[in-house]
């Protein structure tokens, strides 16, 4: 039996920020096709400021490399919508902002393709201070719904891996 996340909780950021404060932990986010929408969901739980240190859109490619520290090579290679991309933006806005833990979103939102990737293909990631995980997702609807369901999912993602 698949068992199917709950995307419907309007309560995954604050337990994501729960889990996160119970380990001690401080959250950051790098967003790209998401544009604060994680960020926004996570400052809205009262108290949050306790454990998240800040978010970074990174909507242009370029930025991705100058202000999170993704590899030029990888971005030239793949393009940006990737999942090691994904895993190195999480990573660089742990470092950027001092947080424990990074979030991650890139993809194509659509209506139209990127660089040969369809709309609905997007990349979520996590990093810790134990490890990494990177979800690729298949995601459907229009541009509105496709970044709602990735603020959703990387928070969901977070809230899984930061419980252990």
């Amino acid at each position: 039996m698949v068992t199917v996340p709950d995307l419907s909780s309007p309560d995954l950021a604050a337990d994501l920020l729960a889990a996160a404060a119970t380990r001690g932990w401080t959250l950051a986010a790098a967003e790209s096709l998401t544009g604060g929408l994680v960020t926004a969901r996570l400052v809205s739980v009262p108290g949050a400021s306790r454990v998240l240190r800040g978010g970074v859109t990174a909507y242009a490619t370029d930025l991705k490399e100058s202000v999170l520290g993704v590899d030029a090579a990888l971005l030239a290679e793949r393009g940006a919508v990737d999942p090691e991309v994904a895993r190195q933006m999480a990573e660089g806005v742990r470092g950027l902002l001092r947080a424990d833990v990074g979030l991650a979103t890139t993809g194509v939102a659509g209506p139209t393709a990127q660089g040969g990737k369809a709309p609905g293909l997007v990349y979520v990631a996590v990093v810790t201070p134990v490890g990494s995980e990177v979800r690729e997702l298949r995601l459907g609807g229009d541009r509105e719904a496709v970044r709602d369901l990735a603020a959703r999912h990387v928070l969901l993602l977070a809230r899984h891996v930061v419980r252990g």
